[in-house]
């Protein structure tokens, strides 16, 4: 019975059949634009797919990338423990797109740029969804790992970044279709809608604002507003799989259009995880899988609760692990598919400038294998994480607020120079870096983090005569012998999280701007006016040029006709161009 604690099915031949099938559906995806662009082969067809997508699969794309695996699993186990507070990041979603479609994409889209960095943190998204489904469905560990390296690798390597668009569109219905199948059975074992939200209210899961200031607490709405905001902006503005795929657009308008798309996508996702982790609090009430050791783990709770209730549906399980794995593979093709153009076009291309078309396909593919065997390797090294939402957010904030803070300081500041930028780099990755570490060491005290109560006082177990006994009340909330803690443990080590980006921002900035000015980055010569954000580039929603623009820019810059650089720009970007043609032949 679905809510009474004990083992749950495992895996029926029907399952391995449609999570086998979905997944090589979308490595078929790979191979028929694989098949299809064949022709076209060329770096910027396989890195940008020749800069000729359009709004609405980019967008899907976009979703699919950071709903990863660690989301589909974590998102409604962070519900389950924690409440909705974390459905706030709508409120961050919306002013993360705004601020990354009207500052970045303007910036990026009109220097036609490839790359600008991508880190790696692949291994966790391989890694922790594996391990939680392993012990959960009894699928082989590193099999899996190995198997969703492979998959990406094939359909990366084969189709460039427009297969990864396009099998990311189908991942994106998968994960959905997962956290629908979860919620619809939930309701229907429940009795509606209206006896899970019920459960919830009385349970504390549906206080979701709070408006306590304390930058300790870790999620309140000033801490997932403001923090969360800077910290998904760091993610969709400068990080490379995010940027690779907007830049990859055929117009500006559908590079800005697709950020607000995916801004809903984002909207529907979480919404949707949320109401999954509400399901699962609706049924596990009384008897808290965690607590009952019937999981290891926190992050296994939602495949307990697939199998659980799923189980008689030969299929559905199937399913919900294809949706998980769908996110998993969709970051991890994203994050290869950044770092071969990343390779190639800042490092390689640069070294190497007499590389041929055809040498450089070759490169970009031998580069898709290379880096998906890097992406398997590093999984090892996230099985030392704790909770994998927020060791993935955390690291994020870390390694993207000091970035995102040396982004803002060359494109709003014409005083800093290199001197500044690099010793601002260094010193706010120092300090994030040291919050997070520290955090991760002496994790914050359970005051501060608010965990809510469980029960498993309606867990059912079978004694030693066959009969059942009702398991004795517990929560989760039972404390261990505390630990000696050094004084910056209760304050600095305990600053939320989503923190960890705004301190990184601010040091970066405030040490560029300082050491920058001590450097003479205030007498330097006058930079370049189109590596700086202008007014004309905010809301540019109507920035389509005439046929005869496109054709006079062409005439201008032959390199356009083999989609070197994107042939459609705004009417200020033409307009600089033409200005500095007139100022050359003024000299001359």
């Amino acid at each position: 019975m679905p809510g009474s604690g004990g083992p749950v099915a495992t895996f029926s031949v029907w399952d391995y059949v449609v999570f086998a099938g979905l997944i090589l559906f979308a490595a078929g995806i790979g191979l028929f634009q694989a098949i299809r662009g064949r022709k076209k082969a060329s770096s910027d067809e396989f890195l940008l797919g020749g800069r000729q997508m359009t709004a609405v699969p980019v967008a899907l794309s976009l979703t699919a990338s950071f709903m990863s695996g660690i989301t589909v699993i974590g998102t409604p186990a962070e519900a389950y423990m924690y409440g909705t507070p974390f459905w706030l990041f709508v409120f961050s979603y919306t002013i993360m797109s705004t601020f990354s479609a009207e500052l970045f994409v303007p910036l990026f889209y009109r220097l036609s740029i490839t790359s600008t960095y991508e880190a790696l943190y692949t291994g966790m998204v391989i890694y922790a969804p594996a391990l939680a489904l392993n012990q959960i469905t009894g699928l082989d560990l590193w099999g899996v790992l190995v198997a969703t390296g492979v998959v990406c690798i094939i359909y990366c390597t084969l189709g460039g970044l427009k297969a990864v668009i396009w099998t990311d569109v189908f991942q994106m219905i998968i994960m959905l279709s997962g956290f629908v199948a979860v919620i619809a059975r939930g309701a229907v074992l429940q009795g509606g809608f209206a006896k899970i939200w019920n459960d919830s209210y009385h349970g504390g899961r549906l206080e979701t604002f709070s408006f306590d200031p304390d930058p300790l607490r870790r999620h309140s709405f000033w801490t997932i507003v403001v923090g969360g905001s800077l910290m998904w902006a760091s993610m969709y503005s400068i990080n490379q799989s995010q940027v690779q795929r907007y830049i990859s657009c055929k117009t500006m308008t559908h590079a800005k259009l697709s950020l607000y798309l995916n801004m809903v996508g984002l909207w529907v996702t979480v919404s949707l995880a949320m109401l999954s982790g509400l399901t699962m609090y609706s049924i596990y009430k009384d008897c808290d899988p965690f607590t009952n050791k019937d999981v290891g783990a926190s992050d296994q709770l939602l495949p307990y609760l697939v199998m659980d209730i799923l189980a008689e549906f030969p299929g559905l399980p199937g399913l919900f692990v294809a949706a998980a794995y769908s996110g998993t593979l969709s970051t991890v093709s994203s994050s290869i598919n950044a770092l071969v153009a990343v390779t190639v076009e800042d490092f390689m291309k640069p070294a190497w400038p007499w590389l041929t078309e055809r040498q450089l396909s070759w490169i970009n593919m031998g580069m898709s294998v290379f880096y998906g065997g890097v992406c398997i390797g590093m999984a090892g090294v996230a099985s030392l994480m704790g909770n994998i939402l927020q060791a993935a957010l955390s690291i994020f904030g870390m390694i993207s607020g000091p970035l995102l803070g040396l982004y803002m300081l060359g494109m709003f500041f014409r005083c800093v120079n290199s001197t500044g930028g690099l010793v601002g780099l260094i010193c706010g990755l120092a300090i994030t870096l040291w919050v997070g570490i520290g955090a991760q060491v002496y994790p914050p005290l359970p005051e501060k983090t608010l965990r809510l109560s469980l029960s498993v006082e309606g867990c059912i177990a079978p004694d030693m005569n066959g009969t059942t006994t009702m398991t004795p009340f517990s929560t989760v909330l039972q404390t261990t012998t505390p630990q000696p803690r050094p004084a910056l443990a209760d304050n600095w080590y305990s600053l939320s999280y989503l923190y960890f980006c705004p301190v990184g921002i601010i040091v970066t900035m405030v040490t560029g701007l300082i050491v920058s000015a001590i450097t003479g980055g205030c007498k330097q010569e006058k930079a370049r006016p189109e590596l700086f954000i202008g007014k004309s580039d905010l809301f540019c929603f109507g920035c389509r040029n005439s046929e005869s623009e496109v054709s006079d820019l062409i005439e201008k810059d032959p390199k356009n006709i083999q989609g070197l650089e994107s042939p459609v720009f705004c009417d200020n970007e033409i307009a600089l161009k033409e200005k500095d043609h007139k100022e050359k032949i003024t000299k001359f």
